[in-house]
């Protein structure tokens, strides 16, 4: 099993970058004639949250590489959480996270963006898992970590989780100010009957 999950670890975040977000992004600026990745580079908390998030992310990267390869003693155990059926969870929490976050990105067709797009006004998605979650990509992001964490239980990947968990709720919450001033009362009654998670 320890095997199996060094190698898994770095094939799962690459078909999950590479899916999620660099393949999403090619797909979506071929069909909007515009890069889809609108994080500010100016000095606003906003462009502030964006690069933290992308650090974070980077950080995810760096560390199930690094997991592959040292002992895990390097980051810190969390050893009553290290049980087997415990990895079995997170192995499936991840996997069910990458298929339901390419069906998210999937339905938001043109609408998916990294950030917020002040230029352009997107459609406001509500079908599908949209029907279910205001924020399914973010849900999927989430309930990957959770998996990552049970997969590796240690201080570092419950860093991780916290970090990623507080950086995407202020994305949301950033978003669904944006998501109101662009679409009004279908924006209001959408969240008024639709969870921001699940």
């Amino acid at each position: 099993m320890e095997l199996f999950i060094k190698i898994f670890l770095p094939v799962y975040f690459i078909l999950f970058f590479g899916i999620s977000f660099i393949a999403k992004t090619i797909i979506v600026a071929r069909r909007i004639r515009k890069n889809p990745l609108v994080l500010p580079q100016d000095e606003s908390a906003y462009a502030l949250v964006g690069n933290y998030f992308k650090l974070c992310l980077a950080g995810i990267f760096v560390y199930v590489i690094l997991f592959s390869f040292l002992s895990q003693d390097y980051f810190l155990p969390i050893d009553f959480l290290d049980v087997e059926l415990l990895k079995f969870v997170g192995l499936t929490f991840m996997l069910l996270a990458l298929i339901w976050t390419i069906v998210a990105q999937n339905q938001m067709k043109n609408s998916w963006r990294i950030g917020i797009d002040n230029d352009m006004k997107t459609e406001l998605v509500t079908s599908g898992l949209f029907s279910v979650s205001r924020n399914p990509v973010f849900f999927g992001m989430i309930m990957s970590l959770i998996g990552l964490f049970f997969v590796t239980p240690n201080a570092v990947s419950l860093l991780f989780l916290i970090l990623s968990y507080v950086l995407i709720q202020v994305q949301i919450r950033l978003e669904e100010e944006h998501l109101y001033r662009q679409h009004g009362e279908k924006y209001l009654d959408y969240l008024i009957n639709v969870r921001r998670l699940i």
